[in-house]
């Protein structure tokens, strides 16, 4: 059976979520530099079968785009070109980066992972990416 990925791309940093194979839960799986993101996911669907790419779409609290759309836009675009027998959502963030930051504090993670902000993105992946399989009733 084929996975779900989650991307939560970022100018400098992507985190990155996946299912099993089973799609009943999701991990982090790890942070990429932005720009060799394209790469990376080429060489990930050649290793594994992936049927739905999901992109985090940020909006500000007031439902507008925030400043990063104008980059995933342009992202998300490609992946339609590049991959089109997979299927490509974008799905809401927003306020995902509090709630990776609330996880860590809640599982006692040093200070010093805390710091980590390719750690954050990972797990702002894995929310969506649990969020997103909520809602589709996975």
């Amino acid at each position: 059976m084929a996975r779900i990925i989650s991307i939560d791309y970022g100018q400098k940093r992507t985190g990155i979520a996946v299912t099993d194979n089973l799609k009943m839960i999701a991990n982090g799986l790890t942070t990429v530099e932005t720009k060799n993101l394209e790469q990376w996911l080429k060489e990930y669907f050649a290793k594994e079968e992936v049927d739905t790419i999901v992109v985090g779409m940020p909006k500000q609290t007031n439902g507008e785009d925030s400043e990063n759309m104008k980059r995933i836009t342009p992202f998300v675009n490609r992946l339609k070109k590049l991959y089109p027998e997979k299927t490509i959502e974008m799905y809401d963030e927003r306020f995902t980066s509090v709630l990776a930051h609330q996880a860590m504090l809640d599982s006692g993670i040093s200070r010093k992972a805390r710091q980590n902000k390719g750690l954050v993105d990972q797990i702002s992946a894995t929310i969506i990416l649990q969020d997103y399989m909520n809602s589709k009733g996975f």
